[in-house]
């Protein structure tokens, strides 16, 4: 019975949680701020490469594969230790916050780009050829008749990706931002007790769940059916 008050004493001290909740509740409102920002920012980076690349000038799509997979390769984490600590000696200072959405934004769009070429490469040649001869130019076909497809048949993959990149976040209390994980991070060091972590991965619990569940139903809607 000790070991059970002991944990609960430890875990889910309630006046803990309630004293320290607005701080949580700060770094919540934070992190869904970065989460957008990743978001948006890396799957538009990720389309246009693979729309620039799909221009087949091979100069130009060997440099974007390099960097794609350089990208891909790198854990999120060292480029944003990479960024926040490396750059300052370069004479340029970065923020934790720029540090990580840059980071996460430019991992996002190396895997949407590798997506978005994946789906632009699956429409039929042929698809290519017939809207050509209608006097259709190729941007013309790009736009209106590649991308359409293209853009249904990578909603799935690309909404797991980047939900699994957006959880990222959590790296920026690295860095010193005061994200969810962050917070809690600071009020256990100012209350000497665990209970804020706890409420911390409440926090995720709430801010997910609803956006796991959100990819689902987008990968049943848009299931991709021949």
């Amino acid at each position: 019975m000790d070991g059970l008050q002991n944990f609960l004493f430890s875990f889910f001290n309630l006046k803990v949680m309630t004293q320290y909740l607005p701080l949580v509740l700060q770094g919540l409102g934070l992190t869904v701020v970065l989460a957008l920002l990743i978001v948006v920012c890396g799957l538009v980076l990720g389309l246009a490469l693979a729309v620039i690349r799909s221009f087949g000038v091979r100069p130009l799509n060997w440099l974007i594969i390099f960097v794609v997979d350089v990208f891909r390769a790198l854990p999120p984490l060292v480029i944003i230790v990479l960024l926040f600590f490396g750059l300052p000696a370069a004479g340029m200072s970065i923020s934790g916050f720029a540090a990580t959405w840059l980071s996460l934004t430019l991992v996002l769009a190396a895997f949407a780009e590798e997506i978005f070429w994946a789906g632009i490469t699956a429409v039929p040649k042929g698809q290519w050829e017939a809207s050509r001869s209608t006097g259709l130019t190729f941007l013309q076909t790009l736009r209106m008749v590649v991308l359409p497809q293209a853009l249904r048949m990578t909603i799935p993959p690309l909404t797991n990706r980047t939900i699994a990149i957006t959880k990222g976040t959590a790296l920026a209390s690295v860095v010193g931002v005061s994200e969810i994980l962050g917070a809690a991070q600071s009020a256990m060091s100012f209350s000497a007790n665990p209970s804020p972590l706890t409420l911390g991965a409440i926090a995720y619990l709430v801010l997910f769940i609803p956006v796991v569940a959100l990819g689902r139903w987008i990968e049943t809607r848009f299931a991709w059916k021949r």
